[in-house]
């Protein structure tokens, strides 16, 4: 009898096996059925174990069996099979072996659900693979998922053990007991190196981390993790990621969204990239290098420190509104976005300090508001050591209440300096809606000029009429703020002879509606819907040409800002309010013989609007008192009256005039700040038109307008319209 002595010869080899890790794979219950060629099971198949050997193959189609071991050089294939126990082996272990599992449920209640010995390859389609205390260990080999679930169910179970090799899940859910994935080195090697690719699945630790790297105890272990896809890691402690003494692991995150903390222990080390639009809210301790690219962020959630910081077009948001940390770089480079936040009323801010070198161009966001400021301050908000990284406004000054305020550099120290301000785009904004209404009223006006100069040409006839028209303003910042009009309208109205005093009067009475559009600039924008109705009458004495317009106008207008803020949000804010508005015009209409006639003009025209009071959605007050416009004009229409005969004719005219505003100072309020809205000043206009009538009843007209000035230019304005008489 030949007796084998286990102190001579090691167990493993004994066994034909490469390590510890591998026997445990490998440890078949008691009576397992040998497979040594290729065989096929189904349904009717008894529940036993088995055991492949030499180069077969076992392929289990709807059956149910207990534990499979499988050496080198084997297969399995599971098809909607089910392989369970309940001893101290694996419900699968393969050592150098391949398998394919489609559909089925592996599970041990004992041990691992699925064991992987040195140079296996799996594929667990569809599959759920359960162990008590792991449900799948990998060692120097390789495992993909697809749709499938791996779990272990003890309380301190894992629900994947990873001694080396990759480990690829593609829209798979790994469930420990305790961690998640566990990445660590075999303790009969002396260091272990492992990949975990996670796509569109989930890896939870449900007693502590996600994934952790390592066990310390001086065993060297290398984890290169990729995240991405929409993966999600949870844990019950909160921890992602969590890196042992003597561990090192590379995380790459892409298209993902991480919550939790990383954690990276004192003699470890951790290269972290978040890309692609990938996103991480939590901790980061002792975290050697962070890259942030192409869109990706960083949400703080308490005063932070991290090595290298590369910035790739990705941003670092300083947590939420109310809450202030500071973020420590050992260096700094690349180009990027800091979210961050200040009060000048306590002085509170955010901070990133560079404790060594920052390089590239990066801006810092800081939130605005619609309230301001309580104190003139200065917050600081960047320190660096050393280096030739720039910081600037994303969006140019922040916006605070009334004023935005720029940010200044002294040194090597950035601050948002509350004494350099200039006027936010919310208060150009209810500037400029309050500036607007004059020219929304002249603009409207000028259609009922037109309308009483085609009576004056054929006088004592009733008719009616409708214009459309459009206009274009542009006030210069001298006014108070700049911005651009465009209106565009639609006036109808009738009018007839009367009787009263000499017989040369005529009445009528006029409505319409338009819309004025006001671009101020980087998405800043207003509108004014205007609403109106009128009375007017005109006074021609038919001998010497002498007239007399009178027009009386009531609107209603309609007030909207939008207004894009120095952070990219929009705030919104409306109102409405009622003008009246009167225009008296004395002129003579002189006919100088073969067609030609001269008119010499003078205009007084006012009005008046009700002050308003209403809010932006942010939080800014605005207040406008009553605004006024007093408009004088001296001119002259000078033509030729083409007459074809038969009631048509074609009327060609110019017309030069000169006009002044005296209204100044249409005061507003923004956060019981005073500004002072001021059109006044002098201005040229110059304008053509043509009247055509093609019978005595039908006649259509064309009027074209262009005026400048110190304040305001209007490069052009257009009436077309048409009347018919009785």
């Amino acid at each position: 009898m030949t007796v084998i002595s286990l102190k001579s010869r090691p167990l493993t080899q004994l066994l034909g096996v490469t390590s510890l890790a591998s026997l445990m794979l490998l440890a078949p219950g008691a009576h397992a059925r040998p497979i040594d060629s290729d065989t096929v099971i189904d349904s009717s198949a008894p529940l036993d174990s088995y055991q492949v050997s030499g180069s077969a193959t076992l392929t289990a189609n709807g059956a149910a069996t207990r534990e499979i071991s499988a050496a080198s050089g084997t297969t399995v294939n599971l098809d909607g099979s089910t392989v369970d126990t309940d001893n101290s082996a694996a419900a699968l272990s393969l050592d150098g072996a391949k398998a394919t599992i489609t559909g089925s449920t592996l599970t041990s209640t004992g041990s691992r659900g699925l064991g992987l010995g040195p140079g296996s390859e799996v594929l667990a389609s569809d599959s759920s693979i359960t162990g008590a205390t792991r449900g799948a260990t990998v060692n120097n080999s390789v495992l993909n998922l697809v749709r499938s679930e791996v779990r272990g169910t003890g309380a301190t179970s894992l629900g994947l053990e990873l001694f080396d090799g990759t480990v690829n899940a593609s829209a798979s859910h790994i469930v420990g007991g305790q961690h998640g994935v566990l990445i660590r080195g075999d303790s009969g090697q002396p260091a272990g190196q492992g990949k975990l690719v996670l796509d569109a699945s989930h890896v939870e630790g449900q007693n502590g981390a996600a994934i952790v790297v390592g066990i310390g105890a001086g065993r060297p272990v290398t984890a290169d993790i990729e995240v991405r896809n929409g993966s999600r890691l949870t844990a019950s402690n909160g921890v992602l990621l969590q890196v042992a003494d003597d561990a090192s692991a590379t995380l790459r995150v892409n298209n993902s969204q991480l919550i939790g903390d990383i954690i990276v222990a004192s003699s470890g080390n951790a290269d972290i990239t978040f890309e692609n639009a990938a996103s991480f809210t939590g901790r980061l301790e002792n975290v050697a290098k962070l890259q942030l690219d192409s869109a990706a962020s960083w949400t703080l959630v308490a005063d932070s420190q991290v090595g290298d910081l590369a910035m790739g077009a990705g941003s670092v948001r300083f947590g939420n509104p109310g809450d202030f940390f500071t973020l420590t770089v050992a260096n700094l480079q690349g180009a990027g976005t800091f979210e961050m936040k200040g009060d000048f009323a306590t002085g509170q801010a955010d901070f990133l300090e560079v404790t060594g070198v920052a390089s590239g161009a990066h801006q810092i966001a800081v939130s605005s508001s619609g309230s301001d400021p309580l104190a003139e301050a200065s917050l600081h908000l960047v320190r660096i050591g050393a280096g030739d990284a720039s910081f600037d406004l994303l969006g140019g000054p922040v916006d605070l209440g009334a004023y935005s305020y720029d940010l200044v550099r002294n040194g090597n120290d950035w601050f948002l300096d509350a004494s350099r301000k200039t006027i936010s785009p919310g208060t150009r904004s209810v500037m400029a809606l309050n500036n607007a209404i004059p020219t929304v009223f002249y603009g409207e006006l000028s259609t009922l000029r037109s309308r009483m100069g085609e009576v004056r040409r054929e006088p004592g006839k009733a008719g009616g009429w409708m214009r459309t028209y459009g206009n274009k303003f542009n006030v210069a910042a001298s006014a108070g703020t700049a911005y651009q009009q465009t209106q565009q309208g639609l006036s109808l109205g009738v009018d007839m002879p009367v009787a009263a005093g000499d017989g040369n009067w005529l009445v009528g009475v006029s409505a319409g509606y338009s819309k004025s559009d006001l671009d101020l600039g980087g998405g800043t924008s207003g509108k004014v819907d205007s609403f109106h109705a009128g009375v007017y009458s005109t006074w021609l004495d038919p001998l010497n040409g002498y007239y007399f317009d009178a027009v009386g106008k009531l609107n209603r207008f309609q007030n909207q800002a939008d207004v894009r803020l120095s952070d990219g949000q929009e705030s919104k804010g409306d109102y409405a309010n009622h003008g009246l508005g009167l225009s008296l015009e004395f002129g003579r209409h002189l006919r100088l013989g073969d067609g030609y006639f001269v008119e010499p003009y003078a205009q007084l025209a006012g009005m008046l609007v009700q002050g308003n009071h209403y809010a932006l959605d942010n939080g800014m007050r605005a207040e406008g008192e009553r605004a006024r416009s007093l408009l004088g004009k001296l001119g002259a229409t000078a033509g030729r009256t083409f007459d074809l005969g038969d009631g048509r004719m074609i009327q060609p005219y110019l017309r030069l005039a000169a006009a002044h505003e005296f209204a100044r100072n249409n005061e507003v309020r923004v956060n019981d700040n005073r500004f002072a809205n001021d059109l006044s000043g002098t201005r040229g206009e110059l304008g053509a038109g043509v009247s055509l009538a093609w019978s005595d009843k039908w006649q259509v007209h064309a009027d074209f307008d262009y005026s400048n000035g110190d304040k305001i230019e209007q490069p052009w304005g257009a009436d077309v319209g048409v009347r018919y008489s009785w």
